[in-house]
C-alpha cells in the first residue's frame, strides 16, 4: 500500500507544490522563502517520518502571509489525499514534546471533521526571523481545515518564541505520526459510522 499525497496549488498570490509519503523516512525537500517556516516543516517531516517535498514561490515582496497560508492549505490537502479511505489506520494520538523551557502537548483525531483548539503562551516576540509568530495558529487552522481531522494544540508554558513553536511542530509531526500508522489489530476504518 502506497500512502502518498500530491497536490498543486496556484493562484495570482503563490504556486505550491506539496507531496507528502506517510510510511517514509523523514526525507524532507522543503523551500517556501521563509526561513523559519521552512524549519518548522523540516521538523514536521523527520520526526514524523513523512517523506515530504514543499516547493512554495510566492508574493514575498508583499510579505509572508500568503505563502504560509497556501502552503498550509496544500499540505492539508496533500495529508487528506494520503490517508486514503483511512483503512486501518489508528486514528487517535497524543504526544507531548519538550523543547527546553517550552512543552507542546498534541492530541488528534484523523475524523473527518475540522476543528482546531490552540493555545500558546501570551506577550511571544511578534517575529523569528520574517516569521510572524501569530501565523502558527493560521498554519494549524488552514491544514486542519484540508486534513479534516480535529486538532487540539496546548502549550502550557514557554518564554522563547522559537521554542514554544517549534515544539508544537515537533509534537503535531509525532501525534500525526502515530494517528495515521497502520493498526495490525483494526480490520477495518475505525469508527461506528463504517466512514471517516
Amino acid at each position: 500500500m502506497t500512502r502518498v499525497g500530491r497536490v498543486e496549488r496556484t493562484t495570482k498570490e503563490t504556486s505550491v507544490t506539496v507531496e507528502i509519503g506517510l510510511d517514509g523516512t523523514g526525507r524532507v525537500d522543503v523551500s517556501t522563502g521563509v526561513g523559519f517556516f521552512d524549519h518548522m516543516l523540516d521538523q514536521l517531516g523527520r520526526h514524523g517520518l513523512f517523506d515530504l517535498a514543499v516547493k512554495t514561490e510566492g508574493d514575498l515582496h508583499i510579505d509572508s502571509h500568503h505563502t504560509i497560508e497556501d502552503t498550509a492549505l496544500a499540505l492539508g490537502a496533500a495529508f487528506r489525499q494520503a490517508l486514503g479511505d483511512k483503512h486501518g489506520i489508528r486514528r487517535f494520538a497524543d504526544a507531548a514534546v519538550p523543547l527546553d523551557e517550552s512543552l507542546a502537548q498534541v492530541t488528534i483525531d484523523l475524523s473527518g471533521r475540522p476543528y482546531l483548539v490552540h493555545r500558546e503562551p501570551e506577550g511571544m516576540a511578534p517575529m523569528i526571523g520574517s516569521y510572524d509568530t501569530t501565523m502558527t495558529r493560521h498554519i494549524l487552522e488552514s491544514f486542519v481545515a484540508q486534513a479534516q481531522i480535529a486538532l487540539h494544540v496546548h502549550v502550557p508554558y514557554g518564554r522563547n518564541a522559537h521554542h514554544i513553536v517549534e515544539c508544537q511542530f515537533k509534537a503535531l509531526a509525532r501525534a500525526l505520526r502515530a494517528a495515521s500508522e497502520i493498526d495490525p489489530r483494526q480490520t477495518g476504518i475505525p469508527s461506528t459510522k463504517g466512514a471517516l
